[in-house]
């Protein structure tokens, strides 16, 4: 069987900063699987977007759509899920969290600004008007709340509660004397520019380009090629 085309497919910014880091993680995909064609989309602000970049694939030819965005929401659920569904042969991956590595990368990006034992941790997220984007979420703060073996509370930037300067507030009442935003977004840009602008007295540098990130695409990849393998 062909191997699938590997459609790596981001939100797209207007940030310059924000366009290399999602063109780095990428390359580091392509790095990771030499053998795959692999190639970027987008759902806003950029192009190509997903739709196209399905409708210019050779005849026949199958792929993996690979969400590269956190959590399930409205553009897993509707953009890719339709662009998905334009041709036989396409299927979209879960996007990249949660996941074990996110919370892994997380927690070294709290590592470089020097964790202290009494730093209160928000988990900072974009949100979602979809309801299960707060469970991934969740889900990835409990795992930090793991490996860090603290609290870690949740913060969105839009489309759930709470919102992250309320989460931080909510800290500094606890009777936190440092509170720390965990990025939880891939690349700099307009959310990353909203968890800067919280109130934390500290936020982590966003998650990408990291290569534990790029192993969870790959790892996606892998298991929606698999059953596009099986149905053949």
């Amino acid at each position: 069987m062909i191997r699938p085309v590997l459609i790596a497919c981001s939100h797209g910014t207007s940030s310059l900063d924000g366009r290399d880091a999602i063109r780095s993680l990428v390359d580091e995909v392509r790095v990771l699987l030499p053998s795959v064609d692999v190639r970027e989309a987008f759902v806003d602000v950029q192009e190509p977007s997903v739709d196209d970049v399905v409708a210019a694939l050779p005849p026949r030819r199958p792929a993996v759509i690979v969400p590269l965005l956190l959590s399930t929401g409205f553009h897993t659920g509707v953009d890719i899920a339709r662009a998905a569904r334009r041709r036989d042969g396409v299927v979209a991956a879960p996007p990249l969290g949660p996941h074990d590595l996110l919370a892994l990368v997380l927690e070294s990006r709290l590592g470089e600004l020097g964790l202290r034992d009494d730093d209160a941790i928000v988990l900072a997220a974009a949100g979602s008007s979809d309801p299960r984007a707060a469970d991934d979420v969740s889900a990835v703060a409990e795992r930090l709340s793991r490996c860090l073996s603290r609290l870690v509370t949740v913060g969105f930037a839009a489309g759930c509660e709470p919102r992250i300067d309320a989460a931080v507030g909510a800290a500094r009442s606890a009777g936190a004397t440092r509170v720390v935003a965990a990025s939880y977004v891939l690349a700099p840009g307009y959310f990353a520019d909203v968890i800067r602008r919280s109130g934390a007295d500290a936020a982590t540098s966003p998650l990408g380009p990291d290569p534990r990130i790029a192993a969870i695409v790959a790892e996606r990849y892998r298991a929606a090629a698999a059953t596009l393998a099986g149905a053949a």
